[in-house]
């Protein structure tokens, strides 16, 4: 059902991508100053595909710079630079682990929301099962995944569910949200809550089934330069690309909604 759109938005951030490699140094950067050197981006799973694009346009903007990613659940992240990481940037799925960062006084600012998300059941294509709302997801002879509940896609498929007074016994616990639409896409799993972005960047590899407005949670990201930055410079200049209008396009092309 969502194939349409799927490529409809794929479309949408390649010509942001080609707007970025066709505008100068000024306009492509937001109205940042140039930057040089290496930024270190701990950024949530499910920003894996527009955060790479966003890098490519970030290192079009300012040629000296070199972005490195490390994209995992936003729980294991925050743990990780708690414990001393060499992050420069942090950007999660959800505020109550940035919020772990800040209680750490692990932030050089305020956290600023960049993006939101809403969610769906993924399936795999032609959805064999026939899953249609999120009580077939309680059928005991549907193979449901999901992650734990400190994992910000475990939380809110959880809210969902809850939402929606419907209990379902996983079969498994994935590290993110990433693991959960590996495990669908290769028959290994019937169904998961993910991202509406994970299932357009599944492409053919899965389907999207919606959840209503009322049972739906949105998701919200919040982004920070950390106080132990490397490159602090190059670390405001990123967050700021990120939420400037080139960024949001980007966002936008990969399925994320504006703040």
């Amino acid at each position: 059902m969502l194939q349409a759109r799927k490529y409809v938005v794929i479309a949408v951030a390649v010509l942001g991508l080609a707007v970025a490699s066709c505008a100068d140094d000024d306009s492509s950067s937001g109205g940042a100053t140039a930057v040089s050197g290496r930024v270190t981006v701990f950024a949530a799973a499910s920003l894996t595909a527009a955060f790479s694009a966003i890098g490519d346009a970030f290192k079009t903007a300012n040629r000296g710079t070199n972005v490195t990613f490390n994209f995992a659940s936003s729980s294991d992240l925050v743990t990780q630079i708690n414990e001393g990481a060499a992050a420069d940037v942090y950007a999660s799925a959800d505020e109550a682990n940035m919020q772990k960062l800040v209680d750490a006084e692990g932030n050089a600012a305020d956290p600023q929301v960049f993006a939101t998300n809403s969610l769906q059941i993924i399936v795999q294509p032609g959805n064999p099962k026939r899953i249609k709302t999120l009580a077939d997801l309680a059928n005991p002879n549907i193979l449901y995944v999901t992650s734990s509940p400190e994992v910000p896609i475990g939380k809110y498929a959880a809210q969902a569910l809850a939402t929606a007074r419907v209990t379902v016994t996983p079969v498994s616990l994935e590290e993110n949200v990433k693991g959960i639409v590996t495990k669908v896409t290769l028959g290994e799993a019937d169904a998961g809550i993910v991202y509406t972005t994970d299932v357009i960047a599944a492409g053919d590899q899965a389907e999207g089934v919606d959840i209503p407005a009322d049972a739906n949670v949105i998701a919200t990201y919040p982004i920070v330069v950390t106080k132990a930055a490397r490159n602090p410079a190059g670390a405001s200049a990123f967050s700021e690309f990120v939420r400037s209008d080139q960024g949001q396009k980007i966002l936008a092309g990969y399925g994320f909604t504006s703040p």
